[in-house]
C-alpha cells in the first residue's frame, strides 16, 4: 500500500489545525477546543510515524541495493541482510500505525470507560479469576498512565469479586479497551482443589465506552433513586452512613449501584455515568443487530464469544481466538503486558475497514 499521499495528508491538516489552536478564539467554544486538541494530539503522531516510515522504506532500499551490489556472503552482503530484516519489523509496524490513522476515528475511540468483570461459570474459582483480571487491567492501566477506579464490587467468600464495575479515565483508553470485551476462560489447578485436577472457568468482561449526555436523554420521572449503607472492606464510614446509592430507570428495567467511601453525591454522579453507559451500548446493540447476519465476526456476537480469550496457566499459555494468537508468557499478560493480544485485534479491524473503504 503507498502511504506517501496519506502522509503527505496528515502533514497538510496538522498544520492547519495548529493554525486554528494558536487562534486567540481557539477555546471560545470548549467542546470545539477540545475536539481540535484531540485531534492534533492524533495527527502529531501520525505525522511523527509517517517521518520514521520514509526514513525507514529509504533505509530498507539502500541496504538492499547493497545487498544485490555485494558477492553473496560477503561480510557487507551479510550486515547488510540483517538490517533489512530489522527495518522490515518497524516498517510493518509503522504500517499499522499509519493504517489505523487512515481510517477514520470512532467518536467514541477518545472516551474513557465503564470496565465490568462478572464471574460466570466455575463458582469460587470463576471470583477469584475475576479478580486477577481486575488486577491484570489495574496493571495496563498504570502502563498506558490511565486513572483506574472501582465504582462498585460484589466480593466473593475467597476473596474474589462475583462481579466488579470500574472506571478507567485517559487518553484513548476505548480504543485499546474494546477489545477485552468477551467471554475469558480460564484453565489451572483452583485453590480449592485438593487433587491437583486442571479446572476450567470463565468470566465475562464487558467495556462500554462513557457516554455523555448528548448521547443519552435521562428524564428526571424515569428514575428511582434509592440510598443504602454501602458494604464491604473501607474506611471509616463505611456501614455507619446512608452513602451508597442504587439508581433504577424505570423504562428499560437497568439498575446501577455505586458506592464510595462516605460521598452520596458523588455515588449518585457515579451511578448515573454507568447507567448513561449501558443505555447507549443498548442503544448501540440494537443498531448492531440490524446487521448482526452480516457481520459475525463482531466481539460478543456469536459462537466466538463463548470464548474469546484462553489463559493456560499449567502451559504459561494465553490464546485469543478471535485474533488467532498464542502466546507464551502468560505470567507477564497478566502483570498487565496486553500489547501483544491487543495490536493483532487492532491490526485486523483497521483491515476489515480500509476494506470496507475501498483503500
Amino acid at each position: 500500500m503507498d502511504f506517501h499521499p496519506f502522509i503527505e495528508k496528515f502533514r497538510k491538516r496538522f498544520a492547519e489545525v495548529e493554525a486554528q489552536l494558536s487562534s486567540p478564539d481557539a477555546f471560545s467554544n470548549p467542546q470545539k477546543g477540545q475536539e481540535l486538541t484531540r485531534e492534533h494530539s492524533r495527527l502529531k503522531e501520525l505525522v511523527a510515524a509517517g517521518e520514521e516510515y520514509l526514513e525507514t522504506e529509504s533505509e530498507l532500499a539502500g541496504n538492499q541495493a547493497l545487498v544485490a551490489s555485494e558477492p553473496t556472503g560477503s561480510e557487507l552482503a551479510v550486515m547488510a541482510a540483517e538490517e533489512i530484516q530489522r527495518l522490515e519489523g518497524v516498517e510493518r509496524k509503522l504500517s499499522a500505525r499509519l493504517k489505523e490513522g487512515i481510517i477514520p476515528p470512532s467518536p467514541t475511540d477518545s472516551r474513557n470507560s465503564i470496565l465490568e468483570i462478572r464471574a460466570a461459570a466455575g463458582g469460587a474459582e470463576s471470583a477469584l479469576f475475576a479478580a486477577d483480571l481486575l488486577r491484570m487491567y489495574q496493571r495496563y492501566s498504570e502502563t498506558q498512565g490511565w486513572r483506574f477506579e472501582i465504582l462498585d464490587s460484589s466480593s466473593s467468600d475467597l476473596g474474589g469479586y462475583r462481579d466488579v464495575v470500574c472506571s478507567v479515565t485517559g487518553q484513548d483508553v476505548y480504543k485499546r479497551m474494546k477489545y477485552e470485551s468477551g467471554v475469558h476462560r480460564v484453565q489451572r489447578v483452583p485453590a480449592t482443589e485438593a487433587q491437583g485436577r486442571i479446572h476450567t472457568s470463565t468470566v465475562t468482561v464487558a467495556v462500554l465506552p462513557e457516554a455523555q449526555e448528548v448521547d443519552v436523554v435521562i428524564k428526571p420521572e424515569d428514575l428511582e433513586i434509592n440510598v443504602c449503607r454501602a458494604g464491604g472492606h473501607g474506611g471509616q464510614g463505611v456501614n455507619t452512613t446512608d452513602s451508597a446509592v442504587m439508581v433504577v430507570h424505570k423504562p428499560s428495567g437497568l439498575v446501577v449501584r455505586c458506592q464510595d467511601e462516605r460521598s452520596q453525591l458523588k455515588n449518585k454522579a457515579k451511578a448515573l455515568m454507568v447507567l448513561r453507559s449501558r443505555l447507549l451500548e443498548r442503544k448501540e446493540a440494537e443498531e448492531h443487530a440490524k446487521y448482526a447476519a452480516v457481520r459475525k465476526e463482531q466481539v460478543g456476537t456469536g459462537e466466538r464469544s463463548e470464548k474469546s480469550r484462553t489463559y493456560n496457566f499449567p502451559q504459561n499459555r494465553v490464546t485469543d481466538h478471535r485474533a488467532e494468537v498464542t502466546l507464551y508468557n502468560l505470567s507477564s499478560v497478566m502483570e498487565g503486558e496486553l500489547d501483544g493480544l491487543i495490536d493483532p485485534l487492532a491490526a485486523e479491524e483497521a483491515n476489515r475497514r480500509l476494506a470496507e473503504l475501498k483503500l
